[in-house]
């Protein structure tokens, strides 16, 4: 019997899954630390966490894997990492981290972003990038640079979030090229490093880490870290992926038509491509899906909304704790539309969908008369589906077509509201399958480390559970809803009435 481990380093908590190679299925799995992780706001709009507190929480993961399920370490074939994306991780000579890690929600660098994409030229930026810089990695490293000098000068190389955690694994300084493009540092047109884009900030190609293949053996584990995670020392780290290309690879989402969704503390759908596809405003992106060859393109474009399960999150805080499948249910008592309560789900720093304009989350339509806790639950849900089919449409109107979207059995799409709103609104059939990020991760270490031949022998353990699919009646109920919604939209940020309905 042989094992794979995938490891999937989220803003929330580490989680990690042992999965069985013969018949790839999910064995075990383990999260921590039990309560979120706390994300640092020194300043509004700011989000910080330390990358020393994930690997912290990665052995934490490991030790309560071992001790739920026996497994010999020594059988274990593959280790696969999947993490938050866009994230900043400052690394010195010695290996050290200089500072707090720039995750993926801090919105300090988009002004400078901005200012990147109009003095490049929007045009250049999109044929090359097929993306604004944003507020992606390449314009935090250009904040750093400006307002932390002396951290910027002792910076070796920086990595990302999985980055850093292989290099704790195995003490490689790698990343990858799917990586390289989700922090705008790759030029899709010349298939290379975006030189242009480093030159006008003033960084250092220097900085960037070696590259490595998705899918391949990128180092082994160390004595020191086996020692620490409980595991043999030598084992390969065999793939790496941020989390939501990982997301459509754990789905087996890797040609162009297919659809993939996730909504955990982010909501996210994300399909493939063959040609290049940008968005004039950036609101949507593009970045190198796991499988891409030159021979064979594949690229990601994907919306964001950052304020999905993290809303849901706050929700249950000010309803005093309440399980997630009892604000489920409350939430199904109340009726479709909740009776013209409307939530704008923008709480979360600067929402890309809307061009990276400060945002704040909004309730709109409340009486006091009508309105109860059913209709709050229902009305985040609904908001929360309403903004990913705001993204969904601006997909569509890039030429990506959705109709199927896959998804895993997990995280907001476990409330039958969320799952009926969402094919109602978005006019797509929803399929949910046995499988999440972790298992991914694990998957891909599969097909890294040679012990599986091709992504449909690793897939050979994915079932799908369940199918949902638009119904007549419901459907008309939810557009309705959704053009509420989008008139309340239009009200706080006026050019987002430029988008069709469904």
């Amino acid at each position: 019997m042989k094992y794979l481990l995938g490891y999937d380093i989220g803003s929330s908590s580490i989680k990690v899954s042992l999965l069985d190679v013969t018949t790839g299925k999910a064995v075990a799995t383990a999260i921590s630390p039990r309560q979120e992780m706390e994300i640092s706001v020194p300043r509004a709009g700011w989000a910080e966490q330390s990358p020393e507190r994930w690997w912290q929480e990665c052995v934490n993961a490991t030790a309560e894997l071992k001790a739920a399920y026996g497994f010999d370490a020594d059988l274990v074939a593959g280790i696969g990492i999947t993490y938050q994306m866009h994230g900043l991780v400052l690394i010195d000579k010695d290996g050290k981290v200089l500072r707090p890690a720039i995750i993926w929600c801090d919105s300090r660098a988009v002004d400078l972003g901005n200012q990147a994409f109009a003095e490049l030229g929007e045009e250049y930026c999109l044929e090359n990038f097929l993306n604004s810089p944003g507020n992606f990695t390449a314009s935090k490293l250009k904040w750093v640079r400006e307002n932390e000098p002396g951290v910027y000068a002792q910076i070796h190389k920086i990595q990302l979030p999985g980055d850093y955690i292989a290099f704790k694994m195995s003490g490689r300084l790698l990343t990858t090229v799917s990586g390289l493009s989700e922090g705008v540092f790759w030029n899709f047109k010349q298939q290379a490093i975006a030189q242009e884009l480093l030159d006008y900030y003033g960084i250092s190609t220097d900085l960037l880490p070696e590259v490595v293949e998705t899918f391949s053996v990128q180092g082994h584990l160390s004595a020191e870290a086996a020692q620490e995670l409980g595991l043999t020392a030598g084992t390969p780290i065999s793939y790496r992926a941020g989390d939501q290309p990982n997301n459509a690879f754990s789905l087996n989402v890797l040609n162009p038509g297919e659809i993939a969704a996730t909504a955990g503390t982010s909501g996210v759908v994300y399909g493939i491509t063959a040609a290049p596809a940008s968005d004039p405003a950036s609101r949507v992106n593009a970045f190198v899906h796991v499988n891409h060859t030159e021979a064979a393109p594949r690229n990601g474009v994907l919306m964001c909304m950052n304020g999905t399960g993290i809303l849901n999150s706050w929700l249950r805080k000010m309803v005093g704790e309440m399980p997630y499948d009892e604000m489920n249910r409350r939430a199904a008592t109340a009726p479709v539309g909740a009776e013209g309560l409307v939530f704008l789900p923008f709480g979360n720093g600067a929402e890309r969908i809307l061009e990276n304009q400060p945002t704040d989350a909004e309730l709109r339509g409340l009486n006091f008369n009508i309105h109860s806790q059913a209709h709050l639950l229902r009305a985040a849900q609904e908001g929360i589906v309403f903004a990913l089919i705001y993204g969904m449409n601006i997909m569509r109107q890039m030429g990506v077509q959705v109709r199927t979207v896959r998804a895993g059995n997990a995280n907001m799409f476990l409330s039958p509201v969320f799952r009926e709103a969402f094919v109602n609104a978005g006019d797509v059939t929803l399929e949910l399958y046995n499988t999440d990020a972790a298992q991914g991760a694990a998957r891909g270490a599969g097909i890294g480390a040679g012990v599986y031949a091709s992504p449909a022998e690793a897939f050979g353990g994915l079932e799908r559970i369940l199918t949902v699919e638009p119904t007549a009646g419901l459907r008309e109920q939810y557009q309705t809803a959704y053009a509420r919604w989008q008139d309340a939209l239009s009200q706080l940020i006026p050019q987002s009435t430029t988008l069709a309905h469904v």
